[in-house]
């Protein structure tokens, strides 16, 4: 059954639904489960999250790290929303527009009552940084279960995944290992947000 949903999902129309770029401005709402995808800012974000949706052109993706600026927010009808979080880290973005983002995320973390997860994205070929390892800590303040994305996967060799896994192991209880390019952990990605988000 949670595979005919995955399959019902990928076919139903996602689309762009709205977005909100500081803490004062209403956000648009839904009533329906709800997922945030977080990262740095090459970590990828976008492509993952076209991946997931099956939908190339969802989430506008861009070599220039940073062009995500507000929390974008893309529906599946009735079913559940992703919203796609600026991106954290290097990116050459002005720094007014860079302050605003702090007290967005801090009360969209702490007040979204639809939220039900966060999916914190990290590049597997630089494994967990300390601002990966801030974000954590504060979704878990807010009470905001966390799924890690190890994103790029396949961009490793064997024996580099290897020592990424057992570094890893050693500081989080779980990871998902990801690619856009191949496929691999998207059905287990999906597995897991289905799972929270009540869905049978």
């Amino acid at each position: 059954m949670a595979e005919a949903n995955r399959s019902a999902a990928r076919k139903a129309t996602w689309h762009f639904a709205g977005a909100i770029s500081s803490a004062g401005g209403q956000a648009p709402i839904f009533d329906l489960p709800e997922f945030a995808f977080a990262g740095r800012s090459n970590v990828g974000k976008s492509t993952l999250i076209n991946r997931m949706v099956r939908s190339p052109g969802l989430a506008r993706t861009s070599s220039t790290p940073g062009r995500t600026q507000q929390i974008n927010f893309f529906l599946l009808p009735e079913r559940m929303v992703f919203a796609d979080l600026p991106g954290y880290g290097f990116a050459r973005v002005p720094v007014a527009i860079r302050a605003t983002w702090k007290p967005l995320l801090e009360r969209y973390f702490e007040s979204r009552a639809t939220l039900r997860g966060i999916v914190v994205i990290i590049d597997a070929r630089r494994g967990l940084g300390s601002e990966d390892e801030l974000l954590l800590e504060f979704a878990s303040g807010c009470g905001r279960p966390a799924i890690v994305v190890a994103n790029k996967i396949d961009k490793l060799k064997q024996g580099e995944r290897t020592r990424l896994q057992r570094d890893l192991s050693a500081r989080l209880p779980d990871v998902v290992p990801f690619s856009a390019t191949t496929g691999e952990g998207e059905r287990e990605l999906w597995r897991r947000l289905t799972a929270l988000a009540g869905v049978r």
